[in-house]
């Protein structure tokens, strides 16, 4: 089997979601035999789709698609001089997605048994909360509406609006209350029943992160999450040390070598790779292998496209120190359901294992009619 050409796709007018349009960018690896893998990234496509088809393209033509490794490390050669923390690497995670997906194909199996076979039965999820930011106005209803589905661990960020007066440099002790207004409030209605993680986007100093993280205390979340920028992990050690809360870290860290400085310091406690930006499923496993041999959990990243969704399940199928994965209950049962059709439930807080041959999901014929859809092959 022999990769024949590269095809990518995206839609100019995006996908509209929670947030507005979203444009994910879609990679085909196609073979003599007729078989096809299909990887996704974003949230740039058309630079994406540049680098695929100019540097990676011209190292998988021709290439047998199932040496899927030795591919990876041509593809990170040829980009290594020209920056691999952007584009570059989402271009990478999308096609290495793609030939895990073409391999569970060629073998007729899930992706998941060809990373090892499942470690569990079920997958727990959390939600993250993309209703309007309707844990800003209405956290109980929220948690509420979640538990009555079976789903007893949620994601929320109430602090963002507060950063943004600031600029994340300051915080006054009025402030502090309304921002985690809505934590007091779901765990003073559920107790234990809800799990709450706290999402903080980087937005925060260390001082204002370790004021924060020890007003969370009293309300014991699930986790805090990106609470400073993650260009300088001495200072996230800093703020392990101020807190007996766990920190999680981080989905905009890249390829196993950024996480190594990570493991070293000894910051986090559950470690957050996104498949889609960190280098593929390949590097996503080798990271969550390497957080093992610290005794650290895994939690991957799951809040893109319905591909990501898809291999994000069979990621969290195999790992054995899986922790919990992510999931957004408005994606996964409304706005995937035009770009990939319906697509599984979880039931009583948990995804059954995810189907295959491969990753188990196709674009809908409707992506391939859509007037605004932008396609560009590579051919061998």
């Amino acid at each position: 089997m022999k990769i024949t050409k590269i095809e990518t796709l995206r839609l100019a007018q995006g996908v509209t979601v929670h947030a507005g349009p979203i444009q994910w960018l879609w990679v085909r690896i196609h073979t003599d035999n007729g078989l096809f893998g299909l990887g996704e990234t974003y949230p740039h496509p058309a630079a994406e789709e540049a680098v695929v088809h100019s540097s990676l393209a011209p190292r998988l033509l021709g290439q047998d698609p199932s040496r899927i490794d030795a591919l990876w490390m041509s593809m990170f050669e040829a980009i290594s001089y020209s920056g691999w923390a952007g584009a570059e690497m989402r271009a990478i995670s999308a096609i290495d997605m793609a030939l895990w997906d073409l391999a569970g194909k060629a073998a007729n199996q899930p992706v998941y048994q060809l990373l090892g076979g499942a470690s569990r039965d079920r997958i727990r999820t959390y939600n993250t909360c993309y209703d309007h930011l309707s844990f800003l106005t209405e956290p109980v209803e929220l948690a509420a509406s979640l538990l009555e589905s079976g789903i007893s661990a949620m994601k929320i960020w109430p602090m963002d609006p507060i950063a943004k007066e600031s600029g994340g440099h300051s915080i006054t002790a009025e402030q502090l209350r309304r921002g985690l207004e809505p934590l007091r409030l779901i765990k003073k209605e559920f107790g234990d029943r809800m799990d709450v993680a706290m999402e903080f986007h980087g937005f925060w100093n260390l001082p204002c992160a370790i004021r924060i993280a020890r007003a969370c205390e009293e309300y014991e979340p699930m986790w805090l999450e990106e609470m400073l920028p993650q260009d300088n992990l001495a200072a996230y050690r800093e703020l392990a040390t101020a807190t007996h809360l766990p920190l999680t870290i981080s989905e905009r860290l890249m390829t196993r070598w950024q996480y190594r400085e990570l493991f070293e310091n000894r910051a986090a406690r559950t470690v957050m790779p996104d498949i889609s930006w960190v280098g593929g499923l390949s590097e996503a496993r080798k990271i969550a292998n390497m957080a093992e041999t610290w005794y650290l959990p895994a939690a991957p990243h799951n809040c893109g496209g319905p591909v990501l969704h898809a291999a994000s399940l069979h990621l969290a199928a195999n790992l054995t120190n899986l922790q919990i994965v992510e999931s957004v209950r408005r994606h996964y049962a409304d706005e995937y359901t035009a770009i990939v059709g319906e697509l599984a439930r979880p039931r009583e807080g948990y995804f059954d294992l995810p189907p295959g041959p491969g990753l188990g999901v196709d674009l809908a014929p409707g992506v391939f009619k859509r007037p605004d859809l932008i396609r560009r092959e590579t051919i061998g």
